[in-house]
C-alpha cells in the first residue's frame, strides 16, 4: 500500500546527524557502532531504500533551524542569518538528491499528479516524492526570504518549534504570535503555503487559527487526553482542526504515545509502546472527527531518537506496512485504510493547489 509519511526530517538527519540516507538503514548502524553524541546512533530507523521497501514513497520533508536569544537554553543559531544558512544547506541536499534520482519534488498539483502516475506505472526505483517543509520559522530572516524559499519549493510553514520563537511560541513555551507573527501569516496566506499548526503552544495556536484563513494542517500531533502534555492538542483544538478540514498526522514519537515516559529510561518495549499505540492514536481522531477523512500518518521517526524512543515492533520505517492490518483489525474498511495510509494528504493538497 502507497503510504504517505507527514513529517520527516530527513536533511537534518543526512547533515547534523551526518548520515548517508542513500544506504540502507542497517548499514547506517554499522557505521555508527561505539559512537555516543547522540542517544540515538546505531538505532536509526529511516533510509531512502528504507522508504522504498515500505512503499513510503510521499512524504512531508523538513527544514529546521532555530534562532536562540542569549537567554534561552535550547540548541540553536545565535543568529536568524545563521539559521538562514543551515536551512539553505539541508535544501541544498535535497536538491543533490533530486539530481542523483533518490527524490523529487512535489510542489503543485501538476507535480503531484505526475509522480503518481510514476508509481503507478510500477517503475522497480522511483525516487521518493517529497513536499517541502519548514519546522519553526525562525530561520525567515524577513518576509522576503519566505518568497525566496517558496520560489525553491517551500510549501508549508510550522511558524514555531521548541520554546519561544521569532514569529511564535512553541512546545513549553506561552504567549501569542505578536505582529511578527501576522505578518508570517499574510504572506504565508498570499503565497498560499499551509499552515503547519503542530508545535504551537495554546495561546499561539488560538491566535494563528484566528487570524488565518488559508489551508491548515498538523503534520505531526498527538491527542493531549490520552498522553497528557502541552506538545498534543485538546479535544476543542484537535475539533477545530477537522472543522476546518485539516489532516493530523500521528507522530511515533514514545513519549507521545504513552504517559509517564522518562526519556533516556523508559524502554518501549516495557512500556508497551507498539504499533498499537500508534492506531489508538490515529483510532482517537476518527472517532472526534465520525470519519476517517482527518487522520495519518506523520511519524517524525529519526527526529532526534531511534529505536529507543520508538514502537517496539518497528524496526525500520518499512514497518508502517503493519498498519493496515492493525487498523483492519478494528474494524476500519480498505478505503478508510488508504486514506489513513496516504489519501487523506493526498486529497488535502488537490484541494487546496488550485
Amino acid at each position: 500500500m502507497l503510504i504517505y509519511d507527514g513529517h520527516l526530517d530527513l536533511s537534518m538527519n543526512a547533515m547534523a546527524w551526518n548520515r548517508d540516507l542513500r544506504n540502507p538503514v542497517f548499514e547506517i548502524r554499522k557505521r555508527e557502532l561505539g559512537m555516543n553524541d547522540k542517544p540515538d546512533r546505531a538505532r536509526n530507523t529511516v533510509s531512502l531504500p528504507a522508504m522504498r521497501d515500505g512503499e513510503v514513497y510521499l512524504c512531508n520533508a523538513t527544514l529546521i533551524a532555530r534562532y536562540v536569544k542569549p537567554d534561552n537554553p535550547l540548541p540553536g543559531s545565535n543568529s536568524q542569518a545563521q539559521a538562514w544558512a543551515h536551512i539553505m544547506g539541508q535544501l541544498a541536499w535535497y536538491q543533490q538528491m533530486i539530481r542523483e534520482g533518490e527524490m523529487t519534488l512535489i510542489q503543485d498539483r501538476v507535480t503531484l499528479s505526475q509522480h503518481l502516475a510514476q508509481l503507478d506505472d510500477g517503475l522497480p526505483r522511483s525516487p521518493v516524492g517529497f513536499l517541502l517543509t519548514l519546522e519553526g520559522a525562525d530561520s525567515m530572516v524577513s518576509l522576503e526570504h519566505v518568497e525566496i524559499a517558496y520560489g525553491q519549493g517551500l510549501r508549508a510553514i510550522g511558524p514555531s518549534h521548541y520554546g519561544p520563537g521569532v514569529y511564535a511560541q512553541g512546545t513549553d513555551a506561552t504567549g501569542g504570535i505578536g505582529e511578527k507573527g501576522r505578518s508570517l501569516l499574510r504572506k504565508m496566506e498570499d503565497l498560499g503555503i499551509i499552515l503547519d499548526a503542530t508545535h504551537l503552544c495554546d495561546d499561539s495556536f488560538r491566535e494563528a487559527l484566528d487570524y488565518y484563513q488559508g489551508p491548515v494542517w498538523a503534520s505531526h500531533s498527538n491527542s493531549r487526553t490520552l498522553v497528557p502534555h502541552n506538545r498534543q492538542f485538546s479535544d476543542e483544538q484537535l475539533k477545530e482542526l477537522i472543522s476546518r478540514e485539516a489532516v493530523i498526522g500521528t507522530a511515533f514519537d514514545a513519549w507521545m504515545l504513552t504517559p509517564n515516559w522518562i526519556r533516556g529510561t523508559s524502554d518501549p518495549k516495557a512500556m508497551n509502546v507498539s504499533l498499537d499505540s500508534v492506531v489508538d492514536q490515529i483510532d482517537y481522531i476518527c472517532q472526534l472527527a465520525g470519519n476517517a477523512d482527518h487522520a495519518a500518518i506523520g511519524s517524525d521517526l529519526d527526529g532526534a531518537f531511534g529505536k529507543e524512543q520508538s514502537p517496539h515492533d518497528l524496526e525500520t520505517i518499512a514497518d508502517l506496512q503493519k498498519i493496515p492490518e492493525l487498523l483492519s483489525g478494528r474494524g476500519y474498511s480498505d478505503t478508510d485504510i488508504e486514506g489513513i495510509m496516504s489519501a487523506n494528504w493526498i486529497k488535502f493538497l488537490n484541494r487546496v493547489w488550485k
